[in-house]
């Protein structure tokens, strides 16, 4: 299923862009809202959200929240970028989270030392929604799991790290997707753990506690790549893309 879905969202995707670039969506304009191209497509909200993210990383079209998608360039960016299959290599995706400890640590740390009052208030709403154990499986939890990270990131106050860390999400949306799903299915006892890392570290944040933020971010990576198995030891010299 994962599989499929990661072929639907390259197809839209695919397609977007080409319509892009042979300039039927031309540069300045507006793509359709999400639930014209949801028919349009015959796929899901989130395939579409996911395609429309993969062209924002892509440095195609740029969103606001509540005003859509607006194209920028008809050509994509060749600057950093991770495989958009990466959740079908193990290899890649364990290099994935290994730069994702280092980046979200350093977020943590700054967003602790830095956020504001509706900055706490979004991770909260977030932490409400992923107690529920009807999010626990389904596509809404997955959105909140990765809100909930983007709220740290928007927390830093840095555009930088938001934009970084928000292309890095979308890469690994498909994992945070199995790791959940596992963890339900498989590991259900694991929930109620999956749940206390994220408050650990909101608590952090709330407390200002920069160092202690840090550690939390990393620690809860680290137990996500437990439960996706992935095996660290597996990065060698020259083995990565």
């Amino acid at each position: 299923m994962l599989t499929k879905s990661l072929t639907l969202t390259e197809q839209v995707a695919g397609k977007l862009a080409s319509d892009i670039a042979a300039g039927r969506y031309p540069v300045g304009t507006k793509l359709p809202a999400g639930k014209a191209l949801s028919q349009l497509y015959g796929v899901s909200a989130a395939v579409i959200r996911e395609a429309t993210e993969r062209l924002r990383a892509q440095g195609l079209v740029q969103s606001r929240q509540g005003a859509g998608c607006t194209v920028v360039s008809r050509t994509a960016s060749r600057g950093f970028q991770v495989p958009g299959r990466v959740a079908l290599d193990r290899v890649q995706l364990a290099c994935v989270y290994e730069l994702r400890m280092e980046l979200e640590g350093g977020a943590a740390a700054l967003a602790a030392l830095r956020r504001n009052d509706a900055d706490l208030e979004k991770m909260a709403a977030c932490l409400a929604a992923l107690e529920s154990p009807a999010y626990h499986a389904d596509e809404q939890g997955v959105e909140q799991d990765i809100g909930f990270h983007a709220a740290i990131a928007v927390a830093t106050h840095n555009t930088y790290y938001q934009q970084l860390l928000q292309y890095l999400n979308l890469q690994v949306r498909a994992a945070v997707r199995i790791a959940r799903e596992n963890t339900q299915q498989h590991q259900a006892n694991l929930a109620a753990d999956v749940y206390r890392e994220h408050v650990a570290l909101y608590e952090a944040i709330a407390d200002r506690d920069a160092p202690r933020a840090r550690a939390a971010a990393v620690r809860h990576l680290q137990r996500a790549a437990e439960r996706l198995r992935l095996d660290f030891s597996s990065i060698q010299s020259g083995s990565t893309p």
